[in-house]
Protein backbone atom coordinates (compact mmCIF):
# COMPACT_ATOMS: atom_id res chain seq x y z
CA UNK A 1 0.00 0.00 0.00
CA UNK A 2 1.00 3.05 -0.56
CA UNK A 3 1.92 5.98 1.37
CA UNK A 4 -0.32 8.83 1.44
CA UNK A 5 -0.51 12.27 3.21
CA UNK A 6 -4.10 13.08 4.64
CA UNK A 7 -4.75 16.11 5.68
CA UNK A 8 -7.50 17.64 7.30
CA UNK A 9 -10.21 20.29 6.06
CA UNK A 10 -9.22 23.35 8.74
CA UNK A 11 -5.53 22.50 7.49
CA UNK A 12 -6.04 23.13 4.32
CA UNK A 13 -8.27 26.41 4.74
CA UNK A 14 -5.92 27.31 7.27
CA UNK A 15 -3.32 26.94 4.51
CA UNK A 16 -4.89 28.29 1.60
CA UNK A 17 -5.68 31.64 4.01
CA UNK A 18 -1.52 31.86 4.82
CA UNK A 19 -1.13 32.00 1.58
CA UNK A 20 -3.29 34.80 0.95
CA UNK A 21 -2.35 37.10 3.68
CA UNK A 22 1.38 36.41 1.89
CA UNK A 23 0.63 37.72 -1.44
CA UNK A 24 0.73 41.65 -1.66
CA UNK A 25 -1.20 42.32 -3.97
CA UNK A 26 -4.09 40.69 -2.09
CA UNK A 27 -3.38 42.71 0.68
CA UNK A 28 -3.86 46.18 -0.66
CA UNK A 29 -5.97 46.19 -3.98
CA UNK A 30 -8.86 48.45 -5.58
CA UNK A 31 -11.57 46.33 -7.47
CA UNK A 32 -14.24 48.05 -9.51
CA UNK A 33 -17.62 46.62 -10.08
CA UNK A 34 -21.37 47.20 -9.87
CA UNK A 35 -23.51 46.76 -6.17
CA UNK A 36 -25.85 43.12 -6.12
CA UNK A 37 -27.60 41.98 -3.35
CA UNK A 38 -25.97 44.53 -1.09
CA UNK A 39 -27.70 44.41 2.87
CA UNK A 40 -27.14 46.13 5.57
CA UNK A 41 -26.66 44.31 8.85
CA UNK A 42 -28.15 45.10 12.09
CA UNK A 43 -24.89 44.52 13.49
CA UNK A 44 -23.73 47.63 11.48
CA UNK A 45 -21.87 45.36 8.75
CA UNK A 46 -22.65 45.62 4.88
CA UNK A 47 -22.65 42.45 3.26
CA UNK A 48 -22.72 42.70 -1.19
CA UNK A 49 -21.92 41.59 -3.93
CA UNK A 50 -19.14 43.24 -6.69
CA UNK A 51 -19.88 41.89 -9.88
CA UNK A 52 -18.78 42.76 -13.42
CA UNK A 53 -19.79 41.02 -17.30
CA UNK A 54 -18.12 37.57 -16.46
CA UNK A 55 -17.52 37.64 -12.49
CA UNK A 56 -18.15 37.97 -8.78
CA UNK A 57 -16.66 38.39 -5.45
CA UNK A 58 -18.45 38.07 -2.05
CA UNK A 59 -17.39 41.47 -0.04
CA UNK A 60 -17.87 42.39 3.36
CA UNK A 61 -17.43 45.55 5.23
CA UNK A 62 -17.28 45.92 8.58
CA UNK A 63 -18.90 48.64 10.77
CA UNK A 64 -15.66 49.42 11.97
CA UNK A 65 -14.42 50.70 8.26
CA UNK A 66 -17.81 52.38 7.58
CA UNK A 67 -17.41 55.41 9.74
CA UNK A 68 -14.31 56.54 7.33
CA UNK A 69 -14.62 54.22 4.43
CA UNK A 70 -17.98 54.67 3.19
CA UNK A 71 -19.48 58.57 2.28
CA UNK A 72 -22.85 57.32 1.48
CA UNK A 73 -25.65 54.93 0.61
CA UNK A 74 -25.16 51.60 -1.15
CA UNK A 75 -27.74 50.63 -3.87
CA UNK A 76 -28.43 47.96 -6.29
CA UNK A 77 -26.38 48.86 -9.52
CA UNK A 78 -24.21 51.54 -8.60
CA UNK A 79 -20.68 51.09 -10.09
CA UNK A 80 -18.04 51.37 -7.25
CA UNK A 81 -14.15 51.01 -6.72
CA UNK A 82 -14.03 49.05 -3.10
CA UNK A 83 -10.76 49.16 -1.86
CA UNK A 84 -9.34 46.57 0.96
CA UNK A 85 -7.92 43.34 0.93
CA UNK A 86 -8.82 39.55 -0.36
CA UNK A 87 -8.87 36.77 2.37
CA UNK A 88 -10.09 33.15 3.32
CA UNK A 89 -12.69 32.73 5.39
CA UNK A 90 -11.38 29.64 6.83
CA UNK A 91 -14.75 27.77 8.66
CA UNK A 92 -16.52 27.94 5.16
CA UNK A 93 -13.50 28.24 2.91
CA UNK A 94 -14.34 30.66 1.19
CA UNK A 95 -12.41 33.67 -0.26
CA UNK A 96 -14.11 37.70 -0.06
CA UNK A 97 -13.10 40.99 -0.70
CA UNK A 98 -12.85 42.85 2.86
CA UNK A 99 -13.30 46.96 2.35
CA UNK A 100 -12.15 48.90 4.26
CA UNK A 101 -12.99 52.21 1.56
CA UNK A 102 -15.65 52.30 -1.05
CA UNK A 103 -16.28 54.66 -3.55
CA UNK A 104 -18.68 55.88 -6.41
CA UNK A 105 -16.91 55.04 -10.04
CA UNK A 106 -17.49 57.84 -12.31
CA UNK A 107 -21.24 57.79 -13.50
CA UNK A 108 -22.10 56.82 -10.10
CA UNK A 109 -20.42 59.76 -8.10
CA UNK A 110 -22.09 61.84 -10.88
CA UNK A 111 -25.09 60.09 -10.30
CA UNK A 112 -24.89 60.82 -6.50
CA UNK A 113 -23.98 64.19 -6.89
CA UNK A 114 -27.22 64.85 -9.11
CA UNK A 115 -29.62 63.27 -7.07
CA UNK A 116 -28.46 65.97 -4.17
CA UNK A 117 -28.37 68.33 -6.41
CA UNK A 118 -32.03 66.79 -7.19
CA UNK A 119 -33.33 66.96 -4.06
CA UNK A 120 -32.36 70.38 -3.01
CA UNK A 121 -33.64 71.74 -5.76
CA UNK A 122 -36.84 70.57 -5.04
CA UNK A 123 -36.74 71.18 -2.08
CA UNK A 124 -36.50 75.17 -2.52
CA UNK A 125 -39.66 74.73 -5.30
CA UNK A 126 -37.37 74.84 -8.48
CA UNK A 127 -39.72 72.02 -9.59
CA UNK A 128 -42.89 72.78 -8.30
CA UNK A 129 -45.64 73.15 -10.61
CA UNK A 130 -47.26 76.64 -9.60
CA UNK A 131 -43.99 77.92 -11.18
CA UNK A 132 -44.29 76.56 -14.61
CA UNK A 133 -45.46 78.94 -17.84
CA UNK A 134 -47.37 78.36 -20.22
CA UNK A 135 -45.98 77.47 -23.65
CA UNK A 136 -47.00 80.08 -26.11
CA UNK A 137 -49.37 77.93 -28.71
CA UNK A 138 -48.38 80.38 -31.65
CA UNK A 139 -45.30 81.91 -31.34
CA UNK A 140 -43.44 83.73 -34.07
CA UNK A 141 -39.84 83.67 -32.93
CA UNK A 142 -38.23 80.72 -31.88
CA UNK A 143 -34.96 80.53 -29.24
CA UNK A 144 -32.78 77.70 -29.49
CA UNK A 145 -30.16 77.26 -27.07
CA UNK A 146 -27.93 74.30 -28.38
CA UNK A 147 -24.53 73.37 -30.58
CA UNK A 148 -24.37 74.98 -33.99
CA UNK A 149 -23.37 71.41 -35.37
CA UNK A 150 -25.47 68.19 -34.86
CA UNK A 151 -28.49 66.23 -34.83
CA UNK A 152 -30.46 68.06 -32.13
CA UNK A 153 -30.25 71.57 -34.31
CA UNK A 154 -30.66 70.35 -37.65
CA UNK A 155 -34.04 68.16 -36.41
CA UNK A 156 -35.33 71.80 -34.37
CA UNK A 157 -35.02 73.93 -37.60
CA UNK A 158 -36.18 71.17 -39.99
CA UNK A 159 -39.40 70.17 -38.06
CA UNK A 160 -40.12 74.03 -37.19
CA UNK A 161 -39.63 75.31 -40.65
CA UNK A 162 -41.94 72.18 -41.80
CA UNK A 163 -45.01 73.22 -39.35
CA UNK A 164 -44.65 77.11 -39.82
CA UNK A 165 -42.13 78.03 -42.90
CA UNK A 166 -43.24 81.72 -40.95
CA UNK A 167 -41.47 81.52 -37.46
CA UNK A 168 -38.30 83.09 -36.92
CA UNK A 169 -35.65 80.93 -35.57
CA UNK A 170 -32.46 82.31 -33.51
CA UNK A 171 -29.91 80.19 -32.62
CA UNK A 172 -27.05 81.10 -29.61
CA UNK A 173 -24.30 78.33 -30.75
CA UNK A 174 -24.06 76.88 -26.92
CA UNK A 175 -21.06 74.65 -25.98
CA UNK A 176 -23.56 72.01 -24.49
CA UNK A 177 -20.14 69.31 -23.05
CA UNK A 178 -17.43 70.31 -21.10
CA UNK A 179 -16.06 72.98 -18.33
CA UNK A 180 -17.35 75.58 -19.67
CA UNK A 181 -20.26 74.35 -21.38
CA UNK A 182 -22.97 75.74 -17.99
CA UNK A 183 -21.77 79.22 -18.42
CA UNK A 184 -21.97 79.06 -21.86
CA UNK A 185 -25.84 77.48 -21.75
CA UNK A 186 -27.21 79.78 -18.95
CA UNK A 187 -25.50 83.01 -21.01
CA UNK A 188 -27.50 81.71 -24.65
CA UNK A 189 -30.69 81.77 -22.46
CA UNK A 190 -29.82 85.18 -20.87
CA UNK A 191 -29.33 86.79 -24.49
CA UNK A 192 -32.49 84.96 -25.78
CA UNK A 193 -34.33 86.35 -23.10
CA UNK A 194 -33.26 90.08 -23.56
CA UNK A 195 -34.14 88.99 -27.21
CA UNK A 196 -37.31 89.06 -26.37
CA UNK A 197 -38.34 85.47 -28.30
CA UNK A 198 -41.59 83.76 -27.43
CA UNK A 199 -40.22 80.77 -26.44
CA UNK A 200 -37.04 79.09 -25.97
CA UNK A 201 -35.88 75.42 -26.78
CA UNK A 202 -32.60 74.56 -24.51
CA UNK A 203 -30.92 70.99 -25.59
CA UNK A 204 -28.69 68.73 -27.31
CA UNK A 205 -28.93 65.40 -28.34
CA UNK A 206 -27.78 62.17 -26.10
CA UNK A 207 -25.08 61.04 -24.44
CA UNK A 208 -23.46 59.87 -21.68
CA UNK A 209 -24.75 61.36 -17.51
CA UNK A 210 -20.89 63.23 -18.43
CA UNK A 211 -21.94 64.69 -21.66
CA UNK A 212 -24.93 65.54 -20.25
CA UNK A 213 -23.92 66.90 -16.95
CA UNK A 214 -23.91 70.98 -18.15
CA UNK A 215 -27.64 70.03 -17.98
CA UNK A 216 -27.54 69.22 -13.89
CA UNK A 217 -25.78 71.94 -12.88
CA UNK A 218 -27.12 74.43 -10.79
CA UNK A 219 -26.43 77.70 -12.12
CA UNK A 220 -28.30 76.11 -15.31
CA UNK A 221 -31.12 74.96 -13.17
CA UNK A 222 -31.56 78.91 -11.95
CA UNK A 223 -31.26 80.27 -15.01
CA UNK A 224 -34.04 78.46 -16.44
CA UNK A 225 -36.03 78.82 -13.35
CA UNK A 226 -35.59 82.78 -13.59
CA UNK A 227 -36.22 83.04 -17.30
CA UNK A 228 -39.37 85.24 -17.79
CA UNK A 229 -39.89 82.99 -21.24
CA UNK A 230 -40.88 79.55 -21.22
CA UNK A 231 -38.57 77.42 -21.77
CA UNK A 232 -38.72 74.00 -23.46
CA UNK A 233 -36.08 71.30 -22.03
CA UNK A 234 -34.72 69.19 -24.90
CA UNK A 235 -31.54 67.20 -23.48
CA UNK A 236 -30.33 63.93 -24.59
CA UNK A 237 -33.22 60.61 -25.97
CA UNK A 238 -36.19 59.87 -24.05
CA UNK A 239 -34.35 57.89 -21.34
CA UNK A 240 -32.14 60.87 -20.08
CA UNK A 241 -33.57 62.99 -17.33
CA UNK A 242 -31.72 66.15 -16.47
CA UNK A 243 -32.36 68.76 -13.84
CA UNK A 244 -32.75 71.20 -16.41
CA UNK A 245 -35.79 68.83 -17.72
CA UNK A 246 -37.47 69.34 -13.89
CA UNK A 247 -37.02 73.05 -13.91
CA UNK A 248 -37.93 73.75 -17.17
CA UNK A 249 -41.69 74.64 -18.16
CA UNK A 250 -42.12 71.73 -20.15
CA UNK A 251 -39.57 68.60 -20.62
CA UNK A 252 -39.86 67.43 -24.49
CA UNK A 253 -38.45 63.67 -24.63
CA UNK A 254 -36.24 64.78 -27.79
CA UNK A 255 -34.95 67.56 -29.64
CA UNK A 256 -37.70 66.92 -32.63
CA UNK A 257 -40.61 67.04 -29.94
CA UNK A 258 -38.79 70.18 -28.56
CA UNK A 259 -39.77 71.91 -31.86
CA UNK A 260 -43.07 69.69 -32.14
CA UNK A 261 -44.77 71.41 -29.31
CA UNK A 262 -42.99 74.81 -29.72
CA UNK A 263 -44.01 75.22 -33.19
CA UNK A 264 -47.91 74.88 -34.06
CA UNK A 265 -48.85 73.21 -37.32
CA UNK A 266 -49.65 75.69 -40.17
CA UNK A 267 -52.04 73.54 -41.65
CA UNK A 268 -53.77 72.84 -38.39
CA UNK A 269 -54.15 76.89 -37.76
CA UNK A 270 -55.69 77.03 -41.37
CA UNK A 271 -58.06 74.39 -40.23
CA UNK A 272 -58.48 75.90 -37.27
CA UNK A 273 -59.21 79.15 -38.97
CA UNK A 274 -61.42 77.79 -41.35
CA UNK A 275 -63.48 75.79 -39.02
CA UNK A 276 -63.91 79.20 -36.65
CA UNK A 277 -64.65 81.07 -39.96
CA UNK A 278 -67.60 78.78 -40.44
CA UNK A 279 -68.55 78.74 -37.19
CA UNK A 280 -68.64 82.49 -36.65
CA UNK A 281 -70.19 82.86 -40.64
CA UNK A 282 -72.95 80.38 -39.31
CA UNK A 283 -73.61 82.53 -35.89
CA UNK A 284 -73.61 85.63 -38.41
CA UNK A 285 -76.29 84.53 -40.48
CA UNK A 286 -78.25 83.63 -37.21
CA UNK A 287 -78.08 87.02 -35.87
CA UNK A 288 -78.61 88.62 -38.83
CA UNK A 289 -82.05 86.61 -39.76
CA UNK A 290 -82.87 87.60 -35.71
CA UNK A 291 -82.07 91.40 -36.64
CA UNK A 292 -83.38 91.31 -39.80
CA UNK A 293 -86.89 89.83 -37.93
CA UNK A 294 -86.51 92.29 -35.10
CA UNK A 295 -86.23 94.89 -38.03
CA UNK A 296 -89.52 93.85 -39.87
CA UNK A 297 -91.29 93.75 -36.49
CA UNK A 298 -90.36 96.63 -35.37
CA UNK A 299 -91.12 98.13 -38.95
CA UNK A 300 -95.10 97.34 -38.38
CA UNK A 301 -94.93 98.48 -35.06
CA UNK A 302 -93.58 102.43 -36.35
CA UNK A 303 -95.85 102.04 -39.25
CA UNK A 304 -99.02 101.16 -36.58
CA UNK A 305 -97.94 104.07 -34.45
CA UNK A 306 -96.54 106.65 -37.22
CA UNK A 307 -99.05 109.78 -37.42
CA UNK A 308 -99.34 108.85 -40.63
CA UNK A 309 -100.88 105.49 -40.06
CA UNK A 310 -102.87 107.43 -37.01
CA UNK A 311 -104.12 109.45 -39.56
CA UNK A 312 -105.00 106.99 -41.95
CA UNK A 313 -107.01 104.98 -39.32
CA UNK A 314 -108.82 107.54 -38.05
CA UNK A 315 -109.91 108.25 -41.59
CA UNK A 316 -110.48 104.76 -42.29
CA UNK A 317 -112.84 104.80 -39.09
CA UNK A 318 -114.64 108.60 -40.19
CA UNK A 319 -115.27 106.76 -43.37
CA UNK A 320 -116.98 103.21 -41.82
CA UNK A 321 -118.74 105.67 -39.34
CA UNK A 322 -119.76 107.84 -43.05
CA UNK A 323 -121.30 104.91 -44.29
CA UNK A 324 -122.57 104.04 -41.26
CA UNK A 325 -124.41 107.24 -40.61
CA UNK A 326 -125.21 107.04 -44.01
CA UNK A 327 -126.93 103.62 -43.81
CA UNK A 328 -128.67 104.99 -40.37
CA UNK A 329 -129.91 108.12 -42.38
CA UNK A 330 -131.16 106.55 -45.75
CA UNK A 331 -132.91 103.75 -43.43
CA UNK A 332 -134.42 106.75 -41.19
CA UNK A 333 -135.49 108.50 -44.38
CA UNK A 334 -137.38 105.13 -45.69
CA UNK A 335 -138.97 105.13 -42.74
CA UNK A 336 -140.37 108.64 -42.38
CA UNK A 337 -141.25 108.19 -45.75
CA UNK A 338 -143.01 105.15 -45.03
CA UNK A 339 -144.53 107.06 -42.66
CA UNK A 340 -145.40 110.22 -44.98
CA UNK A 341 -146.83 107.61 -47.23
CA UNK A 342 -149.36 106.46 -44.58
CA UNK A 343 -150.23 110.00 -43.11
CA UNK A 344 -151.05 110.38 -46.93
CA UNK A 345 -153.27 107.64 -47.34
CA UNK A 346 -154.73 108.86 -44.28
CA UNK A 347 -155.18 112.57 -45.43
CA UNK A 348 -156.16 111.42 -48.51
CA UNK A 349 -159.30 109.49 -46.77
CA UNK A 350 -159.98 113.28 -45.02
CA UNK A 351 -159.45 115.10 -48.12
CA UNK A 352 -162.50 117.02 -49.22
CA UNK A 353 -161.29 116.64 -52.77
CA UNK A 354 -161.62 113.45 -52.82
CA UNK A 355 -165.23 113.95 -51.30
CA UNK A 356 -165.42 116.03 -53.95
CA UNK A 357 -165.11 112.82 -56.22
CA UNK A 358 -167.23 110.79 -54.29
CA UNK A 359 -170.41 113.04 -55.44
CA UNK A 360 -170.56 115.90 -52.47
CA UNK A 361 -169.57 119.61 -52.76
CA UNK A 362 -167.44 122.42 -50.67
CA UNK A 363 -169.64 125.36 -49.69
CA UNK A 364 -167.13 128.06 -48.29
CA UNK A 365 -167.79 132.03 -47.39
CA UNK A 366 -166.26 134.96 -49.51
CA UNK A 367 -163.53 134.29 -46.29
CA UNK A 368 -162.70 130.98 -47.64
CA UNK A 369 -164.73 129.53 -44.76
CA UNK A 370 -165.78 126.43 -44.69
CA UNK A 371 -170.10 126.38 -44.51
CA UNK A 372 -170.74 123.90 -42.12
CA UNK A 373 -173.64 125.38 -40.13
CA UNK A 374 -176.85 127.91 -41.40
CA UNK A 375 -175.69 130.39 -38.51
CA UNK A 376 -173.41 130.89 -40.75
CA UNK A 377 -175.12 132.40 -43.46
CA UNK A 378 -177.44 135.17 -44.05
CA UNK A 379 -179.25 135.93 -46.94
CA UNK A 380 -177.52 138.38 -49.36
CA UNK A 381 -174.00 136.15 -48.78
CA UNK A 382 -171.77 135.44 -50.89
CA UNK A 383 -171.01 131.68 -51.71
CA UNK A 384 -168.59 129.37 -53.43
CA UNK A 385 -169.46 126.13 -54.30
CA UNK A 386 -166.98 123.81 -54.95
CA UNK A 387 -167.93 120.97 -57.44
CA UNK A 388 -166.06 118.07 -58.59
CA UNK A 389 -164.76 120.09 -61.90
CA UNK A 390 -164.91 123.39 -60.78
CA UNK A 391 -166.63 126.31 -58.39
CA UNK A 392 -170.14 127.67 -58.76
CA UNK A 393 -170.36 131.23 -57.12
CA UNK A 394 -174.11 131.94 -55.78
CA UNK A 395 -175.35 134.72 -53.57
CA UNK A 396 -177.70 132.88 -50.66
CA UNK A 397 -181.44 134.13 -51.25
CA UNK A 398 -182.35 132.98 -47.41
CA UNK A 399 -181.68 129.83 -45.06
CA UNK A 400 -183.85 127.36 -43.21
CA UNK A 401 -183.45 125.36 -40.81
CA UNK A 402 -183.41 121.47 -40.99
CA UNK A 403 -183.33 118.37 -38.82
CA UNK A 404 -181.78 115.47 -41.33
CA UNK A 405 -182.21 112.85 -38.94
CA UNK A 406 -180.73 113.99 -35.81
CA UNK A 407 -182.10 113.49 -32.84
CA UNK A 408 -183.51 116.17 -30.78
Amino acid sequence: MRNVNVYTVSYINSFIKNMFQQEPLLNNLTVKGEVSNCKYHTSGHIYFTLKDGSGAISCVMFKSSRLNGLKFQMKEGQSVLVTGSIDTYERDGKYQLYARKIELDGEGALYEKYEKLKKELEERGLFAKEYKQPIPKYIKTLGVVTASTGAAVRDIINISTRRNPYVQIILYPAIVQGDQAAESIVKGISVLEQAGVDTIIVGRGGGSIEDLWAFNEEIVAEAIFNCSIPIISAVGHETDTTIADYVADLRAPTPSAAAELAVYDVDLLMQDIKAYQDILYRKMNVEIDRLRNKALGDKRLLEHLSPEARIRDKRMRAAQMGDKLERLMLDMIRDKRHELDVDIERLKALSPLDKLHSGFSYVADDNGRNIRQIGQVKAGDKLSIYVSDGTIMATADSVEKKNYGKKE
